[in-house]
């Protein structure tokens, strides 16, 4: 390798032109290779080179830095978090300390959805989905590249998960005695790069096609159930969608008081032909209902559960009342107004 000049300042590396992204070599971790990733998902880095070292004098001939140099500055186009003093969140009412792929997802995250899809920029659905692909998939890898604990009150799990995609990443790097030479470990962060970019382009893909426009769809349930029932307590879908958070974001964002939200859902049950009464969680994430189906009709089926119920067509209740079943539409819909009443 020809020596550097130090008394000038070095010149970018290009390889037919190609722009250079710098990172570290040696073990590589989920956080850069799904920076690199993202970056050639750029109009700017698309299809650029990886230059994988610690040498501060090759890193400054990198068009952009992630993950290594110890400096963020996105006029320098520099985006390392190791450094002292390091703070970075992506906002938002995030707190997370971001790695590199919170960096690189943070300032680049809108064009790259924009461009996946199509949108210009400014669309609300590249905020949308930009916000709901941080919360749902990179923030989890920031967290563990940080090591910040998912259970800040020392709450010890009862199992180990180790098939997340910060762990898949991390097992494609060489065993102890395995090759470790430069071409086998840059070969095998390749593979972990197109790993963690195919799942994140899997979540945005997710996201847009299915996520966001059921978002539309809840709105629309959520604004006419007072034509369901004059209570406006129970929703009707006329088909199955993801509704549970979109629900409540939905309620927060219209002001929607306590007396007023929904406690039952109606919808279709996938494939059967058969309906759903489903009872409203506390929260998106709870087992807790707002107010469970009956407990006279819970853990009993079929024809034992019409006689009880006195709705035709009953198939089940679930032992903890968060959810239950009729063969007909209407037969769904009366089991949820009767259970307002009980």
């Amino acid at each position: 390798m020809a020596a550097i000049d130090a008394s000038h300042p070095p010149k970018k590396q290009r390889t037919e032109g190609l722009k250079v992204i710098g990172t570290h070599n040696g073990t590589f971790h989920c956080d850069e290779a799904l920076a690199v990733y993202m970056l050639r998902l750029t109009k700017a880095y698309r299809d650029a080179d990886v230059k994988r070292t610690r040498d501060p004098t090759i890193l400054d001939t990198c068009d952009i830095v992630v993950d290594v140099g110890a400096v963020y500055d996105e006029s320098k186009q520099r985006f390392d978090h190791h450094q002292r003093g390091f703070g970075e969140v992506f906002g938002h009412g995030f707190t997370t300390k971001l790695s590199s792929a919170g960096l690189i997802y943070k300032h680049f995250g809108r064009e790259i959805i924009s461009n996946k899809l199509q949108l210009t920029p400014d669309d609300p659905k590249v905020e949308s989905l930009w916000l709901k692909l941080y919360k749902e998939f990179i923030e989890a890898l920031d967290g563990i590249d940080n090591g910040i604990t998912q259970y800040p009150n020392d709450i010890q799990p009862k199992y180990r998960s180790r098939t997340d995609l910060s762990s898949r990443v991390s097992w494609l790097n060489p065993a102890w005695n395995e090759p470790f030479d430069s071409q086998t470990i840059d070969a095998q962060f390749s593979k972990a790069s197109q790993l963690a970019g195919e799942e994140f382009l899997g979540r945005l893909n997710y996201y847009s096609r299915s996520w966001l426009p059921a978002h539309d769809l809840v709105l629309d349930g959520l604004s006419r159930r007072v034509s369901v029932d004059p209570s406006g307590r129970i929703i009707l879908f006329n088909l199955f969608i993801p509704w549970k958070e979109h629900l409540f974001e939905l309620e927060v964002e219209l002001a929607v008081p306590a007396h007023a939200q929904p406690l039952y859902t109606i919808y279709p049950d996938e494939g059967s032909g058969n309906w759903r009464v489903q009872a409203v969680p506390v929260s998106s994430e709870s087992f807790e209902s707002r107010k469970a189906l009956p407990e006279p009709w819970r853990g009993i089926r079929d024809e034992e559960l019409s006689r009880v119920s006195g709705i035709e067509g009953c198939i089940f209740v679930h032992a903890s009342g968060f959810t239950g079943g009729n063969k007909t539409k209407d037969g769904a819909l009366e089991m949820a107004k009767r259970a307002l009443k009980m």
